[in-house]
């Protein structure tokens, strides 16, 4: 006997009615996933045989800017701003955002993914709740002076030479390097 599933996608998780609307609405779609390694942001539109992805920045991208890429509040915006420069060369209009399974916590990295886009010109219907001053990654740099010298926990920033204590002089510097290209 061959059973057919209905609705497979994540059948217990996903909301189907909210997912409709967004289809329906013909409307590009900003999609943000975060990894435990990495963030990507596309824009995405409806298409009969499936998703067309328009638009893509990776987090990985960033390392020719001079960004050491982790799954933090700093590498999702600045992969956000990335996203919405490719946009601005493809000439795309407004877009709605499509968090996924996530819950819509304040100044979380698909938030601030999303205040990325819109910082560099992209316009994404809805208001966010972001806070800026994680955003450049003050309170990284502040937690990385407090922890003891030897400790293991910015391991992967010392071995590609990342001074977390300068983070947001770095963050300023990469993301005028996303604006000129």
């Amino acid at each position: 006997m061959v059973r057919i599933i209905k609705n497979r996608r994540k059948r217990a998780l996903t909301d189907y009615r909210s997912r409709l609307t967004m289809l329906k609405s013909g409307m590009d779609r900003v999609v943000i996933r975060k990894s435990n390694r990495s963030i990507t942001a596309q824009v995405s539109r409806f298409g009969q045989n499936g998703d067309i992805i328009v638009a893509m920045a990776h987090s990985s991208e960033l390392k020719g800017f001079g960004w050491e890429p982790r799954a933090n509040i700093p590498t999702a915006y600045l992969t956000g701003f990335l996203l919405a420069q490719k946009a601005k060369a493809l000439g795309l209009g407004d877009c709605i955002l499509d968090i996924g399974l996530y819950k819509p916590l304040k100044s979380s990295v698909v938030f601030s993914a999303a205040k990325g886009c819109i910082d560099n010109g992209m316009k994404i219907r809805g208001t966010f709740d972001v806070d800026m001053g994680r955003i450049s990654g003050s309170h990284i740099s502040a937690y990385a002076k407090s922890v003891k010298q030897g400790s293991p926990q910015f391991s992967v920033y010392k071995k590609s030479n990342f001074d977390t204590s300068k983070i947001g002089e770095v963050f300023d510097e990469v993301k005028k390097k996303i604006m000129s290209k």
